[in-house]
């Protein structure tokens, strides 16, 4: 997959949010969004994510221009803080998100939820879960799918120090499997390692591109 943005701006209620934003991103890598709150790293998840429309410029996917109203073909979000049934299970929240495009088996969603460290068995409701356990669960429902395009949103927030290495496995496996991962990120070095090229925002603007390992 290559996810292209040409140019994009997007004004809403008067504010610029995001101003001419150019990226080509490739498949196989990871990209680490850095900026302050209010720089625009949410938005442009959204705006990556289809989730947002452009008010000049345009969101390619593949060399085609995504349409209002569309979404990239296989995309794993995880934008702010997850949201669930509270009165269901882990499990039985992600069985039926899987559901709506019928791409994986009970089996998996089960393999996903202990590949974060949660018990598909776990009969307490998502509403008694505490908040790293939610976000645990919002990172499974992200990957489960192995989507080509993962979107993650300060990913490590609530998690403890095995929860943010079970985090970069998971990640990093994505990326071996050929998917573009973009992480958005206050300040996390375990996160950062893991970046193939860091971008930089401020007030909606890209100010600064980097290879961190070069």
């Amino acid at each position: 997959m290559l996810v292209e943005l040409r140019d994009y701006t997007k004004i809403i209620q008067g504010v610029t949010v995001l101003d001419k934003v150019s990226l080509t991103l490739e498949s196989g890598k990871i990209y680490g969004v850095k900026g302050k709150n209010g720089s625009g790293k949410t938005m442009l998840l959204r705006a990556l994510a289809g989730l947002i429309y452009p008010t000049a410029g345009s969101l390619l996917i593949d060399g085609t221009p995504l349409e209002k109203g569309h979404f990239p073909p296989s995309v794993g979000v995880l934008i702010e803080t997850p949201s669930f049934v509270p009165k269901r299970t882990g499990l039985s929240n992600l069985l039926e998100i899987s559901e709506i495009k019928g791409l994986i088996s009970d089996q998996t969603v089960a393999r996903a939820l202990q590949a974060v460290g949660l018990d598909p068995k776990d009969p307490r409701p998502v509403r008694k879960y505490s908040l790293g356990m939610r976000q645990r669960l919002g990172i499974a429902c992200a990957v489960m799918e192995w989507p080509s395009l993962l979107l993650l949103d300060e990913p490590v927030n609530a998690l403890d120090p095995a929860g943010v290495e079970m985090a970069c496995r998971l990640f990093d496996g994505a990326r071996r499997h050929g998917a573009i991962v973009v992480i958005a990120c206050h300040d996390s070095e375990e996160l950062e390692g893991l970046f193939d090229e860091r971008i930089d925002l401020s007030d909606g603007r890209i100010v600064g591109r980097r290879c961190p390992h070069e």
